[in-house]
């Protein structure tokens, strides 16, 4: 198999060359299901304008969940519409039939889901050999410690915070503990992936979940429900980080995994 230069950069955090230089800035990922189609690259504009700075693109396939969406034909068209880096989430099955499809297509990150992959760490290879970023996607119902051994591998953990399969769903509130113990295994092992949050994240809930320790916050609804994305980006964004500032004062740091559920 020919390893091109491009799979030896993407493999410094899981050396660990890069681990004290990855950024720890909260970031928005305006999540372009809930986009209007029919003007799509300048919903995408929009919402940069307002501050998101990578695109979540939510792959289904009617089968692994409940709804169709969209494929690699649609991620090169995206391509094209924004130089971000393209985030696809993929929830399907049999992912490793399609990773190489996502990575002629244009896509930066890909993640699957811990559920649709018997053979974990094969797929996070399978990503990487192609050039991509690679993440594991957790189910609400799913452990976080069931991922641990594979954690050094991935660029970012993805928690849904809702059943995966629709927008503008409700935040489920124990996703805050998987964060919570997201971030504990990170700091325990000197880990440097990122942890993501899709489901739920709007004003009302997204505090919580960056002083619960995630960086990578998923937004649809929040960011073009009400058609105005680049303003509802920004009131967003500055929502998350004025958080993550509190989280950084003295005293008012994050929380640690509470002892009962330190197997969420």
């Amino acid at each position: 198999m020919k390893i091109g230069r491009r799979r030896l950069i993407t493999l410094d955090w899981y050396t660990g060359a890069e681990r004290e230089r990855v950024p720890s800035m909260v970031e928005l990922l305006p999540s372009i299901l809930s986009a209007d189609f029919s003007r799509l690259a300048d919903e995408i504009a929009a919402a940069e304008r307002g501050g998101g700075t990578v695109i979540h693109v939510d792959v289904m396939d009617g089968h692994f969940v409940p709804n169709m969406t969209i494929g690699p034909p649609v991620v090169k068209s995206l391509r094209k519409a924004t130089r971000l880096p393209l985030d696809c989430h993929l929830m399907i099955s049999n992912p490793n039939d399609y990773i190489e499809a996502f990575a002629e297509a244009g896509a930066d990150w890909v993640s699957v889901h811990y559920e649709a992959c018997p053979h974990l760490h094969r797929t996070l290879e399978l990503i990487l050999h192609h050039g991509m970023k690679p993440g594991v996607v957790i189910n609400p119902a799913t452990r976080v410690d069931l991922i641990e051994l594979i954690l050094p591998m991935v660029h970012h953990v993805l928690v849904m915070s809702v059943n995966p399969g629709f927008g503008g769903q409700e935040f489920i509130p124990f996703s805050l503990d998987k964060i919570l113990r997201l971030a504990q295994l990170r700091r325990q092992h000197g880990l440097a992936f990122k942890i993501e949050v899709d489901g739920g994240v709007a004003h009302d809930t997204v505090a919580q979940v960056v002083q619960a320790g995630a960086e990578l916050l998923v937004a649809g609804n929040a960011v073009f429900g009400a058609g105005d994305p680049e303003r509802d980006a920004r009131a967003l964004l500055e929502a998350a980080r004025r958080a993550a500032r509190k989280a950084a004062r003295p005293g008012l740091g994050r929380k640690t995994a509470p002892a009962a559920r330190r197997t969420a």
